[in-house]
């Protein structure tokens, strides 16, 4: 059975890593056309085009998961807290709900990344 310490790792890399990537291919759209998932509503609030939006939203996701990798605890909360905000655009604009629970569903998991971080710091205090 799985330790604290491995489950946390586990997390660590998926949270750390997974931003890093998804960064990454806003500037390649390998994975997907990421200027689709911006609602109408976002982009009529945007003064760019939406393509360097998205580069700028990638930016901020390699710097997230960056985060997450050196300093687990607050890059957990910053990535819970970018996945809640992107599944709350995704719900108001009405499109790909689908994509909006799985995001949740992750907010979750990175919580879950701070909470047994804390358990693992303290258990290396002792």
């Amino acid at each position: 059975m799985a330790n604290i310490k491995e489950l946390q790792t586990t997390l660590k890399f998926t949270y750390g890593l997974i931003p890093i990537v998804a960064g990454i291919d806003k500037f390649t759209n390998l994975l997907t056309n990421w200027a689709d998932y911006l609602g109408s509503n976002v982009r009529s609030m945007i003064p760019v085009d939406a393509m360097i939006f998205m580069k700028a939203v990638g930016i901020i996701e390699i710097i997230a998961g960056v985060i997450v990798l050196v300093r687990p605890i607050l890059g957990a909360y910053i990535v819970m807290a970018w996945l809640a905000c992107i599944a709350l655009q995704l719900i108001i604009s009405g499109h790909y709900l689908d994509v909006a629970v799985r995001d949740l569903a992750m907010a979750i998991g990175a919580y879950t990344l701070s909470q047994l971080t804390k358990i693992t710091t303290s258990q290396a205090k002792i």
